[in-house]
């Protein structure tokens, strides 16, 4: 009898975990157009500059923990305008900076203050790429 419960559950779970598997991801609408979260953060990633990835993010924010990944890729998109061009105590002073937005809302519960972090750290990102165009001449695009 035992045997035959246990092997009754190992299906049941066999059957959920197999149908989570064959789930697609989740969709959302951004742009005008249904993408995965996937699909939002290539579409970060091909921007061709920091402000407009930026927008891409503020457009499909989700505010929710799914956020963190949008920010990533902005804070990617635009560390690439500054990153390679700051001093030791530059790059602390940034560190120092996105350090402030993970520990502004660290005690709070709810994944929208994941989603806040998110942000505050893509704006910090922001600014300092903002700042790295403009002292190189160019206006941010």
């Amino acid at each position: 009898m035992l045997s035959r419960c246990y092997r009754a559950a190992s299906l049941a779970a066999a059957s959920i975990v197999l149908s989570l598997a064959t789930t697609p991801a989740r969709a959302m609408v951004c742009m005008d157009t249904s993408m995965t979260l996937d699909e939002v953060v290539d579409t970060i990633s091909a921007q061709k500059s920091c402000d407009s990835a930026m927008k891409v993010f503020k457009d499909c924010a989700l505010t929710a923990s799914g956020d963190v990944e949008l920010g990533a890729a902005v804070e990617k998109k635009c560390e690439a305008d500054f990153k390679p061009g700051l001093n030791a105590s530059q790059n602390q002073a940034y560190k120092r900076e996105m350090h402030a937005c993970d520990i502004k809302y660290r005690n709070k519960s709810g994944t929208m203050y994941l989603s806040f972090a998110a942000f505050c750290r893509a704006e910090v990102a922001q600014r300092y790429s903002e700042r790295a165009l403009k002292a190189a001449g160019h206006k941010a695009r």
